[in-house]
């Protein structure tokens, strides 16, 4: 009789593959944070891996927001949307996106993840093709491959490999996707090539703009503002409000027609209980303080471009980014997690980024930028950046 596989022994076997390819997971647990500092271990450090590029998470008038539809609404919106779940704090927060933005219409998920899911799922099938960079979110590979669609992946940025990838399926439904601001890398995709493309082969151009949406473009309106673009060229747009909006969540743009069809038909907008009532509330405060307040944005690319200055001045080897997002690769997993781990010693928190979420090869220190960081903070980061990459050299 076969002896069936026991997965006791394959989750043992996974577990001494990542240790010895030194890209095991541990869970930092935080403590306490106040603004650009956290409590880690009993030790405060001043953090630089957050996504919180414009410090609006712990505001006062976001948290204050929060609370006060909290305690008129409660902690939970207790159904899904479409069965009592949908509340006007909902409605609110989709119709202020879809104007700002200049969409038609606005759909609220509980996180951007599921939100990936939900659009490529309800958008594609069997048959259809979509075609990504390869530097694409997990998220948007994973809600093709949920759709059951050809997925098809072009190098990092290459307009025209991605012109061959939808010419070779010429009969096929097609979707165009990518990030608009690459989350590893920080650099930006080439959307008006893609958008030229997308209409020339009659693809539907999709664009995740997690981390540009409030850091970038006029009034902070992200990648596609940059790019000059709007609803006509990328009909859908997908804006995650974790990173600089502070808080959870994801609106995905588009028209009458294509949010109709998502709201539904996509499994993870249907059958998922809907974001509290609250969150919405705190990010439409997120919103408007996005729109108002550009110092935050003009104090976030000076103190990048500050980074940039001492980092380059002392050869380390940045990547091209001019983003919150400024990836120092160091290829080997061991020497990221040393360099990584100097940093902590030194009162920095920067996580060290390895294989799977990044190439082979392709270690590094994912640092990140906030408007509420001091020039001191980031000096003295890139001071004890010297030190630690010098010192691995050594060691190496």
């Amino acid at each position: 009789m076969a002896s069936r596989p026991r997965l006791g022994d394959r989750l043992a076997a996974a577990l001494a593959a990542r240790d010895a390819a030194a890209t095991r997971r541990v869970r930092r647990r935080i403590e306490a944070r106040n603004g650009t500092h956290v409590t880690l271990d009993g030790r405060e450090l001043v953090n630089f891996c957050s996504n919180d590029y414009l410090g609006l998470s712990q505001h006062l008038e976001v948290v204050s927001a929060f609370q006060e539809a909290s305690a008129n609404h409660g902690v939970g919106s207790t159904a899904s949307a479409l069965v009592c779940g949908h509340h006007e704090e909902h409605a609110l927060l989709e119709s202020e996106f879809a104007s700002w933005m200049g969409y038609e219409r606005a759909l609220y998920f509980g996180s951007g993840y599921l939100a990936n899911l939900a659009a490529m799922q309800s958008l594609l099938g069997p048959g259809d093709v979509c075609v990504q960079d390869k530097l694409n979110h997990a998220c948007l590979l994973d809600g093709a491959r949920l759709a059951f669609c050809e997925l098809k992946r072009y190098p990092h940025r290459d307009a025209e490999a991605a012109l061959r990838q939808l010419m070779s399926e010429p009969e096929a439904a097609a979707v165009l996707a990518t990030d608009g601001v690459f989350s590893m890398d920080g650099d930006l995709a080439p959307l008006r090539d893609l958008a030229l493309l997308a209409r020339a082969q009659d693809a539907l151009l999709y664009v995740d703009d997690a981390h540009g949406i409030g850091v970038i473009g006029p009034e902070g309106r992200g990648s596609i503002a940059v790019a000059g673009l709007g609803s006509r060229e990328v009909p859908v747009l997908v804006l995650p409000l974790g990173k600089a909006f502070g808080g959870q969540g994801a609106i995905v743009l588009g028209s009458n027609s294509v949010i109709g069809h998502i709201a539904e038909t996509a499994r993870p907008y249907l059958f998922t209980t809907a974001p509290p009532p609250a969150m919405a509330a705190a990010m439409r405060t997120s919103l408007r303080l996005v729109r108002a307040e550009s110092w935050r944005r003009a104090k976030l690319i000076s103190l990048v471009m500050r980074l940039r200055r001492r980092l380059l001045h002392d050869g380390l080897p940045l990547q091209e980014s001019y983003s919150p997002i400024q990836p120092l690769v160091l290829g080997s997993n061991e020497r990221a997690l040393a360099v990584s781990a100097a940093l902590q010693e030194a009162g920095y928190l920067v996580g060290a980024i390895r294989p799977p979420t990044v190439a082979d090869g392709q270690a590094r220190l994912r640092i990140t930028v906030n408007a509420l960081h001091t020039e001191a903070e980031v000096d003295g980061l890139a001071a004890a950046l010297v030190r630690a990459c010098q010192q691995t050299l050594v060691e190496a």
